[in-house]
């Protein structure tokens, strides 16, 4: 069994970056749109360059953001991924993909129709992150679905030849339920956090528990 990749989100600091550079994350992962955790792409071009992210990739998630602003933040920060959680549509991601060397992941919300709608952006994209539904949110939810439906979006994924990424509620208290469906990756930005700051001890609980089945003492 392939390793479960890891993605921590909602960088928005140097500390923040520090922090989840040491940490055995594949993906570090900044907002470039409204949230309290939305940064600008010059201080992540700056953050980057005092802190070694060697063996991470970086990811920008946007929001209903113009297709060439997006690949203009893309390569001024140094991007790999870039992480569409609007409106877009089929044609627009098409029209992003010539635009940039990125990766294209699409985070759609758990529903009745999720299935459907990855079957029609598989042509254009590299890999989806599925999140809760949650209203007036694109992600960031910090809730969990019901992981029991992991199965059928990994069905879609593998069959199509995409990543995928579970994302909503996931935290130290709960990875060990989540693990049991075998995600291929795992996407969490909240359940890393204390006061909104990226936590060491949080990411260290985590990881043991991903990757070691250990349940450490808090």
């Amino acid at each position: 069994m392939e390793k479960t990749s890891l993605k921590y989100c909602g960088i928005h600091s140097l500390e923040d970056l520090k922090v989840t550079a040491r940490s055995k994350a594949d993906y570090l992962g900044f907002i470039f749109a409204e949230s309290k955790r939305s940064v600008d792409p010059a201080d992540v071009k700056r953050w980057c360059s005092e802190t070694d992210t060697t063996g991470k990739k970086l990811v920008g998630v946007f929001v209903n953001e113009n297709m060439s602003r997006m690949a203009e933040i893309a390569k001024e920060a140094g991007l790999d991924v870039i992480q569409l959680h609007g409106d877009e549509t089929a044609a627009d991601i098409k029209r992003l993909k010539s635009m940039t060397d990125c990766e294209i992941w699409k985070a759609l919300h758990h529903g009745n129709d999720t299935v459907q709608s990855m079957a029609s952006f598989a042509p254009y994209i590299d890999g989806y992150v599925i999140d809760s539904s949650v209203k007036g949110m694109r992600g960031g939810t910090g809730v969990s679905f019901s992981w029991d439906s992991v199965q059928k979006y990994k069905d879609v994924a593998q069959r199509e030849g995409k990543r995928l990424f579970i994302a909503g509620g996931v935290n130290p208290d709960t990875i060990a339920d989540l693990l049991k469906r075998c995600p291929p990756g795992i996407d969490l930005a909240s359940g890393i956090e204390e006061r909104g700051r990226k936590s060491e001890k949080l990411i260290s609980l985590l990881e043991e528990r991903m990757f070691e089945h250990v349940f450490i003492s808090e």
